[in-house]
C-alpha cells in the first residue's frame, strides 16, 4: 500500500505527540485513525503491536517503524518515526531550556519542590493503600523483615531492579502466616460501600 506521505505523517506526528497515556494509548489512537482511512485491520494492527512489542526500545518508535513501512515503505518509516519524535524531542527540549532558565529563581525552584513533595506523597500514599492489608494483620513481621531488607539494599547503593529482586525472594523465602489465618487479605476496595 502507498499512503500519502504528507497524511502519513501528520497522522503520526498527530496520534504519537498530543496524546496522553504512554504508547499503548497512542497506539491505540494510530490503530483507530489507520483502520478509519482503510489502510490497516484488526490482524495488520494486532501484527504491528506484536512487532512493537518484540523489537528492543520503546514500543511506540517501533509501531511507528514497522507501520510507516507497512504503509509507504522506508519512506513512510523515515516519516513515521520522524513525526512521532521529533516533535515531542522539541517540545521537552523547550521546555528542558525553559526550566534550565527560570531554575535561577527562588519561587520557581519552591514550586518545583512542592510539585516534586505532591508527587512523592502520591506515591507514598498508594503504596500505603496496597500495604495496609500486609501491615495490619499477622503478616506485619514479614513485611517489615522485606521493607527493611529493601531499605537497607538501597542504601548501601544497589539498583532498583536488584532490590526488587531480592525482596521478592526475601518474600517467597520468610514463613507464610499460620494456618486458619486469612491468606490473601481482601482487596482495599472490596471493603467499600457501594
Amino acid at each position: 500500500m502507498n499512503a500519502p506521505l504528507r497524511q502519513l505523517t501528520w497522522i503520526f506526528t498527530r496520534d504519537v505527540t498530543f496524546t496522553f497515556g504512554g504508547g499503548n494509548a497512542s497506539m491505540e489512537l494510530l490503530r483507530r485513525s489507520l483502520q478509519s482511512r482503510g489502510w490497516i485491520d484488526a490482524p495488520t494492527h494486532a501484527l504491528l503491536m506484536a512487532v512493537s512489542r518484540l523489537t528492543p526500545g520503546t514500543s511506540i518508535l517501533a509501531y511507528c517503524a514497522s507501520g510507516g513501512w507497512l504503509l509507504n515503505g522506508w519512506r513512510g518509516t523515515l516519516a513515521a518515526v520522524a513525526g512521532g519524535s521529533l516533535p515531542g524531542s522539541l517540545i521537552i527540549f523547550g521546555l528542558a531550556a525553559t526550566l534550565g532558565t527560570l531554575d535561577r529563581y527562588a519561587l520557581v525552584r519552591a514550586l518545583l519542590s512542592v510539585g516534586m513533595l505532591a508527587a512523592a506523597w502520591l506515591v507514598l500514599a498508594s503504596a500505603w493503600v496496597l500495604l495496609k492489608p500486609y501491615v495490619t494483620t499477622a503478616r506485619r513481621r514479614r513485611a517489615l523483615v522485606i521493607v527493611a531488607i529493601a531499605a537497607t539494599l538501597y542504601l548501601i547503593g544497589w539498583t532498583p531492579v536488584r532490590v526488587l529482586l531480592v525482596s521478592a525472594i526475601a518474600g517467597a523465602l520468610l514463613p507464610a502466616t499460620k494456618r486458619g489465618t486469612l491468606e490473601h487479605p481482601p482487596s482495599p476496595t472490596a471493603t467499600m460501600p457501594v
